[in-house]
């Protein structure tokens, strides 16, 4: 069984490591599960999501009756809809201590839920920001695949990510998830130079630079939510009142490039997830979005907002690039 130097189990409140230069997108990394061909791209990505949540079965399968003990839950578990920014999910059994096969697994099924553009950077982030690398993660299954509802759920230093097998209806990314980046220490300067995700704060600045005064005031604000763990992303099914400008009062032009903004912010995850999110989106009325920025959390006084929030009825995506980028994404069809 292969072993790592003493992985830290449970961690709650982030903070800074060793860096290495964080590598740049490149390459489409791991692939998930051969698939023949197929007629028709939408029919291809279900078939390939359907792939990876047979990997997870394919885990199940090859647990010790120890290891079932340490990391699978039954379905109602209250740990399964927990997020966190930096945490171990359960405490006995780092990713690094399972089997080589095992291990494999687990790559494939955490690559599996990202786009190929992106693959690559997502991986490199989780090993760059922990100590033991990919290793020092964990996870943990609720219910039983292949008998019903089931989830697995991968987490560690700036990352929670779920593969549910559709169990969760009306629920993107099978529930909360989180992802963030460090690569340059725990006070990033104002470029963030090497964060994988920053790319993200771009698009919704170049959306503020098209807003006229009128509409700059109402998403300028002060200070943001801040974090409070799954509280964060909570959902209020409101439809007007929430912090920001609402997209309703947009123009055609502005509201364009609130679309990329939200497509900005799911192109690295795979399509099945991206597609479900802003179907339910659309569903609950993008007129409904509300942005908002933080002047008082702005690194370097640059009016480049390091900080913002996408806030619907069913939605919360909640950017936090100060001192370093949390990001806290919320998608579902009712709150």
């Amino acid at each position: 069984m292969k072993t790592t130097p003493s992985p830290r189990i449970e961690i709650l409140n982030c903070c800074d490591t060793s860096r290495r230069e964080f590598l740049k997108v490149a390459g489409a990394g791991l692939a998930v599960a051969a698939a023949a061909p197929l007629a028709g791209e939408a029919l291809a990505a279900k078939k390939k999501a359907a792939a990876l949540e047979t990997v997870v079965a394919q885990l199940y399968k090859t647990l010790s009756e120890k290891q079932r003990k340490s990391i699978c839950f039954g379905w109602d578990h209250p740990l399964r809809n927990r997020v966190e920014n930096n945490w171990h999910i359960q405490k006995k059994l780092a990713v690094g201590d399972m089997e080589g096969d095992q291990i494999d697994m687990v790559k494939d099924i955490f690559n599996g839920l990202h786009s190929d553009e992106y693959r690559k950077a997502v991986y490199d982030q989780v090993v760059e920001d922990s100590p033991g690398g990919f290793d020092d993660s964990a996870i943990a299954i609720f219910g039983k695949p292949g008998t019903g509802k089931f989830e697995l759920v991968f987490t560690g230093r700036h990352v929670t990510r779920r593969c549910d097998g559709d169990s969760l209806e009306g629920t993107a990314f099978g529930g909360p998830i989180f992802y963030g980046h460090a690569p340059a220490g725990f006070n990033e300067k104002a470029d963030h130079k090497g964060n994988a995700y920053w790319f993200q704060a771009k698009q919704p600045n170049k959306l503020f630079q098209a807003l006229d005064g009128k509409q700059r005031k109402a998403a300028l604000l002060g200070k943001s939510r801040g974090e409070k763990g799954t509280s964060t992303v909570k959902l209020t099914g409101k439809t007007e009142g929430l912090p920001g400008l609402r997209t309703a009062d947009m123009s055609k032009d502005q509201q364009g490039l609130m679309r990329s903004v939200m497509k900005d912010m799911l192109a690295p995850f795979r399509k099945k997830d991206a597609d479900e999110s802003m179907k339910y989106i659309e569903k609950n009325g993008f007129e409904n979005l509300h942005i908002a920025f933080y002047k008082n959390e702005n690194i370097g006084d640059d009016e480049v907002w390091d900080v913002w929030q996408v806030e619907g009825p069913t939605m919360v995506w909640y950017f936090r690039g100060k001192p370093h980028v949390h990001t806290w994404l919320n998608v579902r069809e009712k709150a």
